[in-house]
């Protein structure tokens, strides 16, 4: 395999952060000697996450076998999902906002045809489905547990508990039409087609479509980890790489 060098574009804070939570768990565990250094493995994880450069090329280019490879990463990611925001906490870190964004994304996954629990008929493809919350400025506050394609986003955010905490908390939130009958502070467009709406009802949509536009924006940062485009893991891995992705974004951010 061919090696040359090559740029990640993560914060050199995240670096940092990654780096002295895994000197420290080889502290804790009573780890002496490894193929790579602390911040070595930091560095390929974040390959991994960032680039999405698969276990045979992170084990060419950092002279080590697949296998090693595969373990570092795993437990790098471990470290960061135990890292990661409850809801609660990131509705309580967000009680100083004005209000919230709510929206669901699809991560495709490698899945065949029979698969039908991971099929998204909204989205016509395979994936696992992500509830994101955002600021009013659309900066990432909170990502989800991963759950099957299949499940939309108005049943996902009852069972991720998002529309309680919220209307516990008295935070509005602007999501879309996927959360008719939501309840709570959720608040989504008036219903109906367009051409039946009344000019009142228009503006309203009009006015919340910009509002929550900016929810896009969180959507992007989570896709940025270019690992999470396309995923060729095992389901039940999926949600602590969300994890993972979303403490590196926070730390990073601060």
């Amino acid at each position: 395999m061919l090696i040359y060098p090559s740029g990640v574009d993560v914060s050199s804070s995240a670096l940092r952060f990654l780096t002295q939570q895994l000197r420290r768990h080889r502290r804790t565990i009573g780890s002496r000697w490894r193929r790579l250094s602390a911040g070595r493995q930091a560095l390929l994880t974040l390959a991994h996450l960032r680039v999405g450069h698969t276990y045979a090329q992170l084990a060419a280019g950092f002279g080590i076998g697949t296998t090693t490879a595969y373990r570092y990463v795993t437990e790098a990611v471990e470290l960061l999902a135990a890292l990661a925001p409850g809801l609660a906490d990131a509705v309580r870190t967000a009680s100083v906002k004005a209000y919230l964004l709510l929206d669901g994304t699809l991560l495709p996954i490698d899945r065949i045809a029979a698969d039908r629990p991971f099929y998204s008929g909204k989205h016509k493809k395979h994936g696992m489905n992500v509830q994101v919350i955002a600021d009013p400025f659309g900066q990432l506050l909170w990502a989800s547990p991963a759950l099957p394609g299949a499940v939309d986003d108005i049943r996902a955010a009852r069972e991720h508990g998002i529309v309680y905490t919220l209307a516990e908390a008295g935070i509005p939130c602007w999501a879309d039409k996927g959360y008719r009958g939501a309840g709570g502070t959720v608040r989504i467009p008036c219903w109906g087609r367009w051409e039946t709406l009344s000019a009142g009802q228009q503006a309203v949509n009009r006015s919340h479509a910009k509002i929550r536009a900016l929810v896009e924006k969180a959507v992007a940062t989570l896709k940025s980890w270019r690992l999470l485009r396309k995923l060729r893991c095992s389901t039940i891995r999926i949600t602590s790489l969300v994890q993972a992705v979303l403490t590196l974004h926070l730390t990073s951010s601060e």
